[in-house]
C-alpha cells in the first residue's frame, strides 16, 4: 500500500497575490478561503479550496528566500505538488531505500505543527514534490 491519501494542494508562485486573484478568484470563480502571512516560509499564501484539495498562490516576502529565487529564475507558475501521506517517516524510509533524493535529511515542522519534506525534482522527472503528513489541511485561516 502506498500510504498516499490525496492530493493536498498545488502551489503556484506569484509576484503579487492580488494580481493573481484577479484571475483565479475573480475570473475563474474560485472561492478565497483566506490569505495568511507565513514568516517561517518567508511567504504570503492565498488559499483557494478546490474539491477536497487546494490551490495555493504563494508570494515571496523575502528577496533572499528560495521561493523568491525560484520566481526570479523561472517566473510565475507552478511551484510544487503536495501529496498527503499517512505516515511520513515510513514514506521517507521507503524513498531513501530506493535511492530517491530528498531536499533535506529530515522532515521540517511548520509553525502549525504539520510535518513535511520535499522530494527533489531530480528524482521525480522535474516536479518539486512536497509530502505532507496526514489529517485535514491545517493552514486554512
Amino acid at each position: 500500500m502506498s500510504g498516499i491519501e490525496k492530493l493536498n494542494h498545488v502551489a503556484v508562485v506569484v509576484a503579487d497575490i492580488e494580481a493573481a486573484l484577479a484571475f483565479w478568484r475573480d475570473a475563474l470563480g474560485l472561492e478565497l478561503a483566506g490569505v495568511k502571512d507565513m514568516p517561517e516560509q518567508k511567504s504570503r499564501i492565498a488559499f483557494l479550496p478546490l474539491g477536497g484539495s487546494e490551490l495555493e498562490l504563494v508570494q515571496p516576502t523575502d528577496p533572499d528566500s528560495g521561493i523568491a529565487k525560484n520566481l526570479a529564475k523561472r517566473g510565475p507558475g507552478m511551484h510544487h505538488l503536495c501529496l498527503e501521506v499517512r505516515d511520513l517517516d515510513a514514506t521517507i524510509g521507503r524513498l531513501k531505500g530506493k535511492g530517491i533524493r530528498l531536499t533535506s535529511e529530515a522532515p521540517m515542522t511548520a509553525a502549525d505543527g504539520r510535518r513535511m519534506i520535499f522530494v527533489h525534482p531530480e528524482s521525480t522527472g522535474g516536479v518539486l514534490l512536497e509530502l505532507y503528513e496526514g489529517g485535514e489541511f491545517a493552514e486554512t485561516p
